[in-house]
């Protein structure tokens, strides 16, 4: 055999490989918890240890879940991870990310963070795959799990203690759409001390969940 066709074959052979083994870790997830994420670690690392306690979805306000859904994807039922029209205006804007919340959630809990090439390109490829084991609800549930609240503020249970002193199956609209408001940049916004920014985009937000109740677009995580 020729030294050039058997390494290409065996380049394959891996390729096929890691494809596998990342589509075994996704389907994993749509049943098992995540213990950690990549980004979680190293803050983890960073900081000398890191807050986070996991609570199922269904031990979370409602409200928590559409505010999330009105400040950072309206549209999360009615797209399959990709929301093409969303990247488009993005690319268009360049001041603005367009990214779904399918798309955050394989950032944060299988990818690493920062801007390159290479991760968009495996986020594109990885998100149509959860989309096809996770359901909605599911992906809402780990994202509101993962997610950065403060610095060192992991998941919606530990942002409602660290601001609100309750817990999240307690927060009202208002706390709901106030973390919700912090979303995605909580190192520079604050939920218990809120600029004019987060304070406007919380009112944003306050609508938006009322909105998207009303219209349906809540039916996929909420049914």
């Amino acid at each position: 055999m020729r030294p050039m066709l058997f390494i290409r074959r065996w380049l394959l052979r891996i390729v096929l490989a890691v494809a596998a083994l990342l589509v075994l870790w996704i389907a994993a997830y749509s049943l098992i918890n995540p213990p950690t994420t990549p980004y979680i670690m190293s803050e983890g690392l960073r900081l000398g240890g890191v807050t986070r306690e996991w609570k199922p979805i269904e031990k979370i306000a409602p409200v928590m879940a559409r505010a999330v859904v009105a400040a950072e994807d309206a549209d999360f039922c009615l797209h399959w991870g990709l929301d093409l029209d969303a990247i488009v205006e993005a690319a268009e804007d360049g001041n603005r990310g367009g990214s779904t919340i399918s798309q955050q959630v394989v950032k944060n809990a299988f990818l690493w963070h920062g801007r390159s090439y290479p991760r968009k390109g495996l986020e594109a490829l990885m998100t149509p795959v959860m989309e096809l084991f996770w359901s909605k609800r599911r992906i809402l549930e780990v994202y509101m799990n993962i997610a950065e609240f403060d610095e060192g503020v992991f998941g919606v249970e530990a942002a409602a203690l660290h601001y609100f002193q309750v817990s999240s199956s307690e927060l009202t609209r208002l706390q709901a759409s106030r973390l919700a408001a912090i979303l995605p940049a909580p190192k520079s916004r604050s939920a218990s001390r809120p600029t004019d920014f987060v304070r406007a985009r919380t009112r944003s937000i306050l609508s938006g969940e009322a909105t998207i109740k009303a219209d349906g677009r809540a039916a996929c995580f909420e049914s």
